[in-house]
């Protein structure tokens, strides 16, 4: 049996023991944090009304005029890169090896950025998906939270009563001892649970905060990068329109010659026959196209010369060394459905919107346009028999005849596909279609793509 002092002081051990210090701390975080980040329709009302009532308020003046320094900002830095860029493409000159080189590292640099801005984005995905369950899961939990809060402030304000007054006191001091024995570890253990989702919540915060600003800094560095690439493809195709006076005549009987023909197979031959720049550079090409490979093994050190005017390596003997012409994940592949009753011919390839697309190979240009289904067509013939087709760019920039080099930038997606197709209109994103011809036949590309970042091929 209890004495007196044994029944008065257990209901004080119940309220200021150890269960009850023990959901101190959830009780701290729950009260902070839950209010921020599930408020009631009072709260935001209240919160909306004190937006209105800033809208003039010398705090909105000041982030104003912050926002317009930066704006001001901004645009200094881009005079400032436009100066710069003058000067160096005043310093490049005539030399094209130059000019090549410089628009090979650019266009690398394009694609290195564009790669991080998708891994950043992939890694973000998860990120805001889980915030977004603990959101759903504690606001589902408004009600429980509530009663947890109210029930542990209870527990820590309700003093004990007189308990020798009367001896219905003493029971029921008791019997309230023998309850908050049994209640306070369930509150607790709630109580912590709901303390737990909230610290991930909070560390969630913090890591999707750094991730944007990872994104950021990598989107600026993209921009910055993509103006200096504009002003070298514009430099290049210039000098390559006053050597070829009649290039944008070519360009418009091209497109002509294309409307005569409803097949690739036939567009290239038209091309190779009629139109005098893709014949020349088809007889080149010919003559040219397939460098010796001493020993059976491609020489790679002849990529490192910007200035040339053939294919470093026989197209042949690089498998296993090509880069997809654009970042991106591969959607359909050589001998598979085209969704219309057909087999796919070459593969296609999601990309991001406005992506840089670059030559996997050495070629020479023997068409550049519209074509039928497939919007913006990129022909390249390469040498040995092999051509290479590269469809749905947005815009393409370069010429029919121009010699391209491998890595060189040659066109821009958009922010829609453009091939018309089955596979193109069931796409979210831009597709990039890409076909490897071999004395006009299509021939599966699979055994010309490295396999990893190591191994790919570098102008």
């Amino acid at each position: 049996m209890h004495s007196t002092r044994d029944i008065h002081s257990y209901p004080r051990t119940a309220h200021r023991g150890a269960p009850t210090s023990a959901v101190s701390f959830p009780l701290i975080l729950l009260s902070a944090s839950f209010a921020v980040m599930l408020p009631s329709p009072a709260i935001a009302q209240s919160a909306a009304t004190a937006q209105q009532a800033t809208a003039v308020s010398p705090d909105a003046i000041k982030q104003r005029e912050q926002e317009l320094e930066a704006t001001r900002e901004q645009q200094r830095k881009t005079a400032e890169l436009q100066q710069k860029l003058k000067a160096d493409i005043a310093a490049i000159g005539q030399d094209r090896s130059k000019l090549n080189q410089q628009l090979i590292d650019i266009a690398t640099q394009v694609r290195n950025v564009e790669t991080r801005i998708g891994e950043t984005e992939g890694r973000l995905r998860p990120l805001d998906s889980r915030e977004q369950q603990i959101r759903a899961s504690l606001d589902s939990r408004r009600s429980e939270i509530v009663e947890v809060l109210a029930a542990l402030q209870r527990a820590g304000r309700r003093t004990p009563p007189a308990l020798l007054v009367r001896p219905e006191d003493a029971l029921q001091s008791l019997r309230t001892a023998m309850l908050l024995g049994s209640v306070v570890p369930e509150l607790r253990g709630r109580a912590e649970k709901l303390a737990t989702d909230l610290g991930e919540l909070v560390n969630l915060r913090k890591t999707i905060a750094t991730e944007r600003d990872v994104l950021a800094r990598d989107r600026d560095r993209l921009k910055d990068d993509s103006v200096r690439l504009a002003a070298l493809v514009e430099e290049r195709q210039r000098k390559q329109s006053a050597i070829e006076k009649d290039m944008e005549a070519e360009g418009a009987r091209a497109i002509n010659l294309s409307r005569q023909v409803d097949s690739l197979q036939g567009l290239i031959a038209k091309m190779e026959q009629d139109l005098k720049s893709a014949a020349k550079a088809a007889a080149t090409a010919s003559l040219q196209g397939a460098p010796a490979a001493p020993g059976g093994k491609p020489n790679l050190g002849a990529l490192k010369d910007p200035a040339r005017l053939s294919p470093a390596i026989a197209f042949a003997s690089a498998k296993g060394l090509f880069a997809f012409p654009v970042n991106g994940r591969k959607i359909r592949d050589f001998g598979g459905s085209d969704g219309a009753g057909g087999v796919e011919k070459g593969i296609s390839l999601a990309t991001r919107a406005g992506a840089q697309v670059t030559t996997p190979c050495d070629g020479w240009v023997v068409y550049a346009g519209p074509f039928r289904s497939y919007g913006q067509l990129l022909i390249l013939n390469a040498g040995g028999g092999y051509h290479v087709l590269i469809a749905g760019m947005e815009r393409i920039s370069v010429n029919i005849g121009q010699f391209v080099l491998t890595g060189e930038p040659v066109a821009t997606m958009g922010t829609t596909s453009q091939v018309a197709s089955i596979l193109a209109t069931t796409a979210s994103q831009p597709v990039l279609y890409v076909e490897f011809r071999k004395d006009g036949t299509p021939i599966d590309s699979g055994p010309w793509w490295a396999a990893n970042e190591g191994e790919k091929v570098r102008g």
